[in-house]
């Protein structure tokens, strides 16, 4: 497995294409960032966790951070995932997982592994949450009692 960021050590940097643009984590410094990894576009499981984000706006909304999605497969794809669901988290199209490689959320068997890593304001890595099986995802609650520990 490669090597991720840990709890207290600098998170690297990524520029990537989105759904709502391109995207560089080091642009955001100064807020807090959620990194949503998840397998793939359009999936029972991704479909649940991103649409709970959706139905949940306003608490999502409130958690004062930037949040985003982060799977293989092009744009397209996560364009026609967003526009299919009415999603409105931005999700980034990680093609090759270069960026799931160095945040350790990757697999050679599944590509894009589920995980949460979440980002102060200085870019460092405050909490990280590894799914073992991908088959459960972190709730807006889970993600603000995370936020709230920092």
């Amino acid at each position: 497995m490669a090597r991720h960021p840990a709890v207290g050590e600098q998170a690297p940097d990524f520029t990537l294409d989105g759904t709502h643009g391109k995207f560089t984590l080091s642009e955001h410094r100064g807020e807090r960032v959620v990194l949503l990894f998840y397998p793939g576009d359009d999936t029972p499981v991704c479909t649940r966790q991103f649409c709970s984000y959706r139905d949940n706006a306003e608490a999502f909304g409130a958690l004062g951070a930037t949040a985003v999605g982060i799977s293989g497969k092009g744009l397209d794809s996560k364009q026609q995932f967003a526009d299919k669901h009415g999603l409105t988290v931005p999700l980034l199209a990680d093609g090759g997982g270069a960026v799931a490689k160095s945040y350790g959320a990757w697999s050679r068997i599944g590509g894009t592994k589920r995980a949460v890593v979440i980002l102060d304001e200085q870019g460092v890595v405050r909490h990280r949450h590894d799914h073992t099986l991908g088959l459960d995802f972190q709730t807006v609650d889970d993600i603000k009692s995370a936020l709230a520990s920092l």
